[in-house]
């Protein structure tokens, strides 16, 4: 397990962007933590780091943004509004545990044993991020990766 402290955004978004820069066709990277804790920034920076040039924002009304374009393709999963395993089963959001690409879940807690269950079937890799507000710039992130 790795615990980073980030003193601001930018910083935020830069660890993510060397994220997207060792990332490989097939990781799935689950976010947890609060409202307004940094996950977005987190994927921001994981976009440029993939070589995305679109805006990325969070899809908690869509469920999922795609981003072509980069190095992979970046699949931006917001499950804030799902609350159980049927629901993201007809939601259709099954599929995106085995990326073509690399795809990131917040509130990936929603899907805790999914990914477990998909890491030990498929030997993908996934990061578990766990994203904690210290103050109002300073984050604590802490992700552990299995498989792979």
């Amino acid at each position: 397990m790795t615990t980073r402290i980030t003193h601001s955004a930018v910083e935020t978004e830069r660890l993510g962007e060397r994220w997207g820069r060792a990332a490989q066709r097939g990781w799935v990277i689950g976010l947890s933590g609060d409202l307004g804790a940094g996950k977005t920034q987190l994927v921001k920076g994981l976009a440029r780091g993939l070589g995305v040039t679109a805006r990325v924002h969070s899809p908690t009304f869509t469920l999922v943004n795609e981003y072509p374009g980069g190095r992979l393709r970046l699949f931006h999963l917001d499950l804030y509004r799902l609350e159980t395993r049927g629901q993201i089963i007809a939601a259709g959001l099954e599929e995106y545990l085995q990326p073509d690409g690399v795809t990131v879940i917040e509130w990936a807690e929603r899907v805790n044993e999914e990914l477990r269950m998909k890491n030990e079937e498929m030997r993908r890799q996934v990061r578990r991020v766990s994203i904690e507000v210290l103050n109002e710039t300073e984050r604590r992130i802490t992700y552990e990766d299995s498989g792979a």
